[in-house]
């Protein structure tokens, strides 16, 4: 696999040098806050990948957990919550009102290079997050609007999530040739960041026309309680107590991708973590998602991650 000679595997040794659960320094070297700090990071499994001024972050922190996210750096951090509940905690962004929601399922946080962070809860279910880091050099509106660098807490965006979704992949991806496409993403996060002008949005009891946020949860649990099975939709439609029609069209306003698609990404999301622990084969790994045959397991890795399982797990060994 071709790789960029450059930051991106700087950002690979360090990934393969430092245990996941620790924080990781910057890629320049220079800066010991270019991440979030995590406390305590014993029972957190923690990814990161690097290409040139981008930087991703997966996060995984159990049950019952008692953890804090602090962040203050020279980069913008845009946290996607893919799911979490909280029993506890506050969190707090300077310039904005502090929030003690407790449903995070498909929230973003945007908190601007400089801006300090500071999240702390008690989990009552899984939690997994998403940081993505990105230089100030890429993440800029052409039109020199300044709101799209205001913090931003709690809010709901289909189309900030699904472009900070493809850019996390693209940079998980670690392909050169992808740099065009990554400034490309950027700018128009940037314009979608503007766009967003709520500071901090209540939790809505429906999302234009998409699922209630009672829905979104339901659903939401029984696929990541079910990533091993084959999810059928009249299970999920009964659920959220909508038709088959009305459920597939408002899951994909919600999520932003059909459901099969979004259960795909959600099992290839454990799939890193799994892979992290070099006790398990992939043959077990497979199988533990649902997968009959370790070919289809790695053909469907490989098309998410632009990685196959194995060449993935070499490079956070």
């Amino acid at each position: 696999m071709q790789r960029d000679s450059g930051r991106f595997s700087a950002g690979l040794a360090l990934a393969r040098s430092l245990p996941p659960s620790d924080p990781l320094p910057s890629l320049a070297g220079s800066l010991s806050n270019a991440t979030v700090q995590i406390a305590p990071s014993t029972q957190v499994k923690r990814l990161g990948t690097g290409l040139h001024w981008w930087f991703s972050e997966s996060i995984h922190v159990p049950t019952g957990t008692k953890i804090e996210f602090r962040f203050q750096g020279p980069k913008h951090l845009l946290v996607l919550y893919n799911e979490g509940v909280r029993r506890s905690g506050e969190t707090t962004i300077n310039g904005v009102h502090s929030s003690k929601l407790r449903s995070l399922v498909h929230k973003l946080t945007f908190v601007p290079a400089g801006c300090a962070y500071r999240e702390s809860q008690e989990t009552a279910a899984s939690t997994r997050v998403t940081f993505l880091y990105l230089d100030a050099a890429v993440l800029h509106n052409s039109d020199d609007d300044d709101s799209a660098l205001s913090p931003r807490m709690y809010f709901e965006d289909s189309l900030v999530w699904e472009t900070a979704s493809k850019l996390k992949n693209t940079i998980e991806s670690g392909h050169a040739r992808c740099l065009p496409y990554l400034q490309a993403l950027s700018g128009v996060l940037a314009h979608e960041l503007a766009r967003v002008k709520s500071d901090a949005a209540p939790e809505p009891t429906v999302n234009r026309g998409g699922l209630a946020s009672w829905q979104k949860r339901a659903v939401a649990d029984y696929i990541e309680d079910n990533l091993g099975k084959q999810v059928c939709l009249l299970t999920l439609s009964d659920l959220a107590r909508l038709s088959l029609h009305h459920f597939c069209r408002a899951f994909k306003q919600s999520f932003g991708i059909p459901p099969h698609q979004y259960q795909v990404q959600r099992r290839m999301e454990l799939a890193k973590l799994l892979l992290a622990d070099q006790r398990t084969s992939v043959t077990d790994i497979a199988l533990s998602l649902g997968y009959a045959q370790t070919s289809s397991f790695s053909t469907a890795f490989r098309k998410t991650t632009g990685w196959t399982p194995t060449v993935y797990r070499r490079e956070f060994k």
